[in-house]
């Protein structure tokens, strides 16, 4: 538990900054300046089970804007600094979020698989599920016919059996899809469609800059 508190201290702070990142790379033609301004005006806070400021509480000070190194199909491999150490992951959104009741106002999520050189942890699972998950309570990831449970705190979740990390990473890189789901804690349930294509490509990518 204690590494996957680390895990959501520094890299929350980074994905603050990762919706204009990914505005970026969509018009990365364009030579605009950086993405960071993007970041601080269009994050609206929806005033309804988003967790991210007790998150934010959590994090370190010192943190870097995500670099994009290159996209892959849904994914992005990025690189960024976290509590002063190296970060490498692969960043995507939901290409379906549903929540019941439905149209439930959240923040963003994303899922992402991050390696920290620093700590010697590698293509580690990570979902930012946008609003403050119910206490106790696990949430799901299915791929490949199979559901894995994730220990949950606060609006993220992470694999509950650390021995089945590198099995579900396989299924990912192999997968046409995952389906992540969880519980607010005022009892929204929501059901998120990850589309895996380029995922592969991206942990590739990602993991040359973070051996």
């Amino acid at each position: 538990m204690t590494r996957r508190n680390l895990v959501l201290c520094a890299l929350v702070a980074t994905l603050a900054c990762a919706p204009a990142v990914h505005a970026q790379q969509q018009s990365q033609a364009q030579k605009s300046s950086t993405a960071k301004p993007a970041a601080k005006t269009t994050k609206p806070k929806p005033k309804s089970e988003t967790a991210k400021p007790a998150a934010k509480s959590e994090a370190p000070a010192a943190g870097s804007a995500p670099n994009l190194l290159a996209q892959f199909g849904e994914w992005g491999a990025y690189t960024a600094t976290a509590g002063g150490k190296k970060v490498c992951f692969a960043l995507a959104k939901p290409s379906k979020a549903a929540t019941t009741p439905p149209n439930r106002p959240r923040d963003p999520p994303y899922m992402f698989i991050s390696s920290r050189p620093a700590e010697k942890v590698k293509d580690e699972v990570s979902v930012i599920i946008g609003y403050g998950l119910k206490p106790n309570t696990d949430a799901s990831i299915d791929v490949g016919g199979s559901s894995y449970p994730m220990f949950t705190q606060n609006d993220g979740a992470w694999i509950k059996n650390p021995a089945d990390e590198a099995r579900l990473v396989g299924a990912l890189r192999k997968g046409s899809d995952a389906v992540v789901k969880g519980t607010s804690a005022r009892g929204t349930s929501s059901t998120d469609t990850y589309p895996l294509r380029g995922l592969a490509q991206a942990l590739d990518r990602a993991g040359q800059e973070c051996q």
